[in-house]
């Protein structure tokens, strides 16, 4: 379940003398890299944290581009205290090369450690986690493993690999192994940890964990009402309710789900237009609408800059997201249903994902689709064309979920200070109590 409320602050203290590493095996140039590493970085940062990032970029990192990109960026990061160094990411063979990859990753973070002092590992999912068991055994440093999804069931869900096969069970028993040699644990949802928590390698053991859910920049997703009317013009798309999905197509993300959704929105909303901000599957998209006698001029494909995603999501009214609900996505926290409530819009999503069963049903941000039929759809439609008969409000609401839960100041900077200072401060945690204690009101 998700918290009823916000934590409530606590003062930070100065990190000053606190030295970290932190390893992310999705690169600073990606979206990922972009929206769920470096502001975080940046605000604890902020607060005296001395971080030296490690990263594995991709190949277009390594063009002329991108090697430009990537001068531009270390500055900007070095202005703001942040060291950052990156390694080359090799995708095949898949198995060699991430343990090619781990390899590169402990030698380099040896030197690392050695040079700027390291106290403290941070890594960002599973191949990151591996490294960090290797630094942990060689200097004894402190670990905390940011669970961003339980990488080898993720696999056997989307039907890649089997559960008998080697990768699974050579991933599972490194997560685990990691999870076990951890001295802090970051998961996205509540709703995973209990089931976490049961596992043998942490039943037994005291350890700092914090949730922390995919967080936005409210100071950049926000709604805009003179971009709403500049986008909406440029796409001929004045008098259409608007409906928005913004990411990747295909893979986890039900297409067709939402295209028999988009459907039945059609018959309560005539003016309805489907907007998909994509960067890819142009062509899945289409065939799918076209399978269901969806003309083209119901739909928009527009590929978009990260940058220029806030002001596609004021030029709509609802967004949505189905994914294929598994075990594993109880541990996904979708960073695009932050960025949908951030700029006002309500939600359309599917149960069985992370909390966000809970977002919807307590926050009340939208409609949840509990199986996909289309009475379901019909209800869920209804509810989100319902919520347009007072649009202020509605936007306001959003907004203020998104600032309550999903705020990368007020939630991420605040949980993961609680959890540095647990892991960082001797005596796990005595400093939090201490400040606590005495801010607490008498």
């Amino acid at each position: 379940m998700l918290p009823s409320k916000a934590a409530a602050p606590v003062e930070i203290v100065s990190f000053s003398s606190n030295r970290v590493l932190y390893i992310s095996y999705n690169g600073m140039l990606e979206p990922l890299g972009q929206s769920q590493v470096i502001p975080y970085l940046r605000e604890l940062s902020d607060e005296g944290v001395r971080f030296t990032l490690l990263s594995f970029e991709r190949p277009a990192a390594w063009q002329p581009d991108g090697l430009l990109e990537c001068k531009k960026l270390k500055q900007r990061l070095a202005d703001q205290g942040i060291e950052w160094r990156r390694l080359r990411y090799h995708k095949s063979p898949s198995l060699p090369a991430t343990l090619y990859d781990i390899a590169a990753g402990i030698s380099c973070g040896q030197a690392i450690v050695r040079r700027n002092r390291i106290e403290m590992v941070h890594v960002r999912s599973t191949v990151p986690a591996a490294i960090a068991l290797g630094l942990k055994k060689l200097f004894g440093i402190k670990m905390i493993f940011d669970v961003r999804g339980l990488v080898a069931d993720e696999y056997v869900d989307a039907d890649h690999w089997k559960k008998a096969s080697i990768k699974y069970r050579l991933t599972k028993s490194m997560e685990l192994r990691c999870l076990g040699a951890s001295d802090g644990v970051v998961t996205l949802t509540e709703s995973i940890w209990p089931i976490m928590r049961e596992w043998p390698e942490l039943r037994e053991r005291k350890l700092a964990h914090q949730v922390v859910p995919c967080c936005v920049d409210l100071e950049r997703f926000k709604f805009d009402e003179a971009a709403r009317a500049r986008r909406r013009a440029d796409l001929r798309l004045e008098d259409k309710f608007v409906l928005v999905y913004s990411g990747s197509v295909g893979g986890w993300y039900l297409t067709d789900k939402m295209a028999d959704f988009f459907a039945v929105l059609l018959i309560l909303r005539p003016n309805a237009h489907f907007l998909w901000l994509t960067n890819n599957g142009r062509d899945q998209v289409e065939a799918v609408f076209g399978r269901r006698g969806i003309s083209t001029d119901r739909y928009t494909i527009k590929p978009v800059s990260s940058a220029d995603v806030p002001s596609y999501l004021s030029a709509s009214d609802a967004g949505i997201s189905f994914i294929k609900p598994c075990f594993s996505k109880l541990a996904s926290s979708p960073t695009k249903n932050a960025e949908y409530l951030a700029c006002g819009l309500p939600l359309v999503i599917n149960s069985g994902i992370g909390d966000s069963d809970a977002l919807v049903l307590r926050e009340g941000v939208g409609a949840l689709v509990k199986r996909f039929t289309n009475q379901e759809y019909e209800a869920a439609a209804s509810t989100i064309v319902g919520l347009q008969g007072d649009v202020d409000s509605m936007r306001s609401h959003s907004r203020a979920v998104a600032e309550k839960l999903f705020d990368v100041r007020g939630v991420g900077r605040e949980r993961y200070a609680r959890l540095y200072d647990e892991v960082l401060t001797e005596g796990n945690g005595a400093l939090v109590a201490e400040r606590e204690a005495v801010t607490a009101p008498q």
